[in-house]
């Protein structure tokens, strides 16, 4: 296995994994707090619009950790539309309706205009829980082996993109592992002692009241 194969399967692997520790903090806890919906609906968009991309190029390290990266996507967007109270099938719809735009992009215009296109996503994702983990009373919900891996799988991303000068990898991850290492440092702040900023919405309050509910401490 060359080197550039060893860096694009160890990215699957970490993105195959990804999820994993996100789906059993929830499963654990019973709680969504400090967890941004829209982040994961952007989520589920990507992990479509990267499956196809994968395809397309015959990169079956995009293809794998994608597929099945929707093993964890599909049951956290389950078990928030649950704990919120909303209808599954509205949870998913954006997600996929995003993911066909991609697509179509990425099939008409070709890899560097999906990268630039694919950035927007990545970033909303990224930056939908940065705004939770700043304003969210609680971050109880997120799990920061999701956040470490989230840093490291781009990082490996980006080794591999430049290897295989794939225009639309490299413009990605440069700028969502600026974000994904904000959103773990912010949390160790958090879990620090640092308050939360701005107003909590009706989701999180909700969220929040519920794991402390569960949790038998008074709110």
């Amino acid at each position: 296995m060359t080197p550039v194969e060893l860096i694009g399967w160890a990215a699957a692997v970490v993105g195959t994994l990804l999820g994993v520790p996100q789906v059993y903090r929830l499963a654990r806890t019973r709680t969504v707090a400090g967890l941004s919906m829209p982040a994961w609906q952007a989520i589920l968009a990507l992990n479509i619009a990267w499956t196809s991309h994968g395809i397309i190029l015959a990169k079956a390290n995009m293809i794998v950790p994608n597929v099945l990266g929707l093993a964890s996507t599909l049951p956290v967007l389950v078990m928030m539309a649950r704990e919120l109270g909303r209808p599954l099938g509205r949870v998913l719809l954006p997600g996929v309706l995003v993911a066909a735009m991609m697509i179509g992009v990425d099939l008409a215009f070709g890899t560097a205009v999906y990268g630039v296109v694919a950035i927007f996503p990545a970033l909303f994702a990224n930056l939908g829980q940065c705004v939770e983990l700043v304003r969210s009373p609680s971050v109880a919900g997120v799990s920061p082996v999701f956040l470490i891996g989230g840093v490291v799988n781009q990082v490996l991303w980006l080794a591999w993109g430049l290897l295989v000068e794939d225009a639309g990898t490299i413009i990605t991850a440069c700028v969502t592992l600026a974000v994904t290492s904000f959103n773990l440092v912010w949390w160790i702040l958090r879990r620090l002692g640092l308050r939360s900023f701005g107003v909590p919405t009706r989701d999180e309050v909700r969220a929040y009241v519920r794991a402390r509910a569960r949790a038998g401490t008074p709110s």
